[in-house]
Order: structure tokens, then sequence, then C-alpha cells
């Protein structure tokens, strides 16, 4: 097997900013590995609050280049890497191979009928003006995910709504809220018809959300990785954000949302932003979604040859050119 590694960069159509920070272009490290004429590929941006760089990643893969380079199979590479985008690139790289080498595809190996997705549109933490003016700039997207912080949230929100009322909001605080002011507010989301509130507080402070009956769905992002996690995220939240930079990949993606649903936890699929490349595995998990967050292409001036088609917010299938 030959293993080749690079870096991509890629700009984004305006600053990309949450509650933790923004930036104006991101870079992926892509994974590409050919045996006896087949070749299949991956990406990764890596899980930043893990301390993740393309670089770092990129160190990680080289670190076991001698071993991937004689065979290596998906499951092996959960002896070999911890969850991460490493291990994710490598991964969806593997899938790619082995569906292409077989003449398959993804979603006969899976045994999946593909739809059309909507994916949310995000709204970068800005005033409430700049916010209300970027959701009224896309009314094709039904969905808006809100990235909002501690600053008076409610008034943010409060101004995209009166923008578009007809749109389905979701809330993506990045763990900046405290308990106090989630509950304070919590009855007004519902009033303002907030769907969910993702990671309200910050991955280690949320236990005392056990128990407690939030008038609005709270989804787990950065307090579940895998499904290592799933006994703490049981009781405190409704729904799981899977983002495959964070499960280390498709397979063990695929692994937490068939625990999630036998939990009974609502699922949502997320990304760390990049290219088509990066949603198109994740497109898979989407499949079996409530809610879609894969709009990483439609954030950044660039794409991957062979790009998933967006239709406004609705995506298209992955081209078998792209992966899978």
């Amino acid at each position: 097997m030959k293993l080749e590694l690079s870096f991509d960069r890629w700009r984004m159509r305006t600053p990309f900013v949450t509650s933790k920070g923004g930036v104006t272009s991101i870079e992926t490290l892509t994974v590409r590995l050919e045996h006896d004429g087949a070749a299949g590929w991956g990406e990764a941006l890596g899980v930043h609050y893990l301390g993740e760089s393309p670089r770092r990643m990129r160190d990680q893969v080289e670190a076991l280049r001698g071993e991937i380079e004689r065979g290596v199979d998906r499951r092996a590479l959960w002896r070999l890497l911890p969850p991460g985008g490493a291990r994710n690139a490598l991964d969806c790289a593997l899938w790619d191979l082995e569906v292409k080498a077989a003449g398959s595809t993804i979603w006969r190996r899976l045994g999946l009928e593909p739809r059309p997705l909507t994916t949310a549109y995000t709204l970068s933490l800005a005033a409430p003006e700049a916010m209300a003016a970027e959701a009224a700039a896309h009314p094709h997207c039904p969905i808006l995910k809100l990235k909002l912080d501690a600053d008076d949230p409610l008034r943010r929100l409060a101004a995209v709504c009166a923008e578009r009322p007809e749109a389905e909001l979701l809330v993506d605080a990045n763990g900046a809220w405290s308990l106090d002011l989630l509950r304070e507010i919590a009855p007004r989301l519902a009033e303002l018809g907030v769907a969910l509130v993702e990671q309200p507080l910050r991955h280690g402070e949320d236990d005392e959300l056990a128990g407690w009956r939030s008038p609005v769905t709270l989804c787990a992002d950065e307090s579940c990785q895998t499904r290592r996690e799933l006994d703490h995220v049981t009781g405190r939240y409704g729904m799981v954000n899977i983002k495959l930079d964070k499960t280390g990949g498709l397979t063990e993606a695929l692994d937490l949302a068939e625990e999630c649903r036998r939990r009974g936890l609502e699922l949502m699929v997320g990304n760390m932003l990049g290219s088509s490349l990066a949603m198109a595995p994740a497109f898979v998990i989407g499949q079996l979604c409530r809610f879609v967050d894969l709009d990483g292409p439609l954030l950044q001036d660039g794409d991957r040859p062979a790009p998933i088609p967006y239709e406004g917010a609705v995506m298209g299938l992955p081209p078998a050119a792209l992966w899978g």
C-alpha cells in the first residue's frame, strides 16, 4: 500500500467566529492510499480543543508509515491511533479504497438508500444586526445555526428571529454558558422556537445537567467524542452531535450512531469545517440524523474537484469521483 500526505489551505468567505475565537482560513490534512491500482482518500482538520493541528496529525501518521504501507485495516487503526483527526483521515481513506477496489459504493457496502440532505447554515458570532443581515442573505437556508456566547444571547437570537421568522433555529454556545444562564433563558429559547441548544456548558462542567428537564433539547458536542462518553451523556443530553474528527473516522461514527439510537438519543451530524471531501463520509452519518450541519464548503471560497452539489442548503449525493 502506498501512503501520500498533503496539506490544503481553505480561505473562509467571511471570518468564522465562535465563543472560542475566529478564523479567516483553515488548513486540512489529506491522506491518500493506493493499492493494486485503486486509490482512496480522506481529509481532517483535527480537534482543535484537543490540541490537534494538521502538522501534528501528519506526524502521527508518519510515525506509522511502515505499518500502514505493509497493509492495515480499519479496526487495526483503533490499536494504532486514538480518536482524532489523524485516525479519521486514514479511516475514511480506507473506506474509500475498499469500495473502489471492489467496484462498489459506500451505499451498497452499508446497505443504505441515500437521500439528499438539508444542512443547517451557520451564522458566526457577531453583533445582533450583523447576524440578522447574514440570516437575511441566505433565504434558501431553512435551518440556521447561531453561534452564541454569554453576552446577551437572547438579543442576537431575537434579531435573527425577526429577520427570518420562518427559519428553524439551532443554537451553539460552544460551552460558553453557565448553568444559571441556561436555566434563566431556556424558557425564552423554547418560546422563540429554538429546536436545540448545542453544548451549552463546558465539557467537564455539565454534571449538574443530570435530572434537569430542559424545555429545549440539549445536544452534546464536546462532551461526546466516542461511545466511551455515552454513560455520562445519557440523562444529561437528549441528542449527540457526531463529528468524524472527534470519533476518529466513519467506523466509530457508525458504531456511535447505533449505540445512541439504542439508548434513545437523537442524532445530529456536524463538521469541523473543511471541503467536500470531509463532508462526504459525514453525509453517510447524516442519513441517520435528525439534524445535519455539513455546511463547511458553503463557508469557504474553494472546494475539491467533483464537489458535493449544494442547491441552497440541499446537499446532493457525493459524486463517486470525490469519495465513496
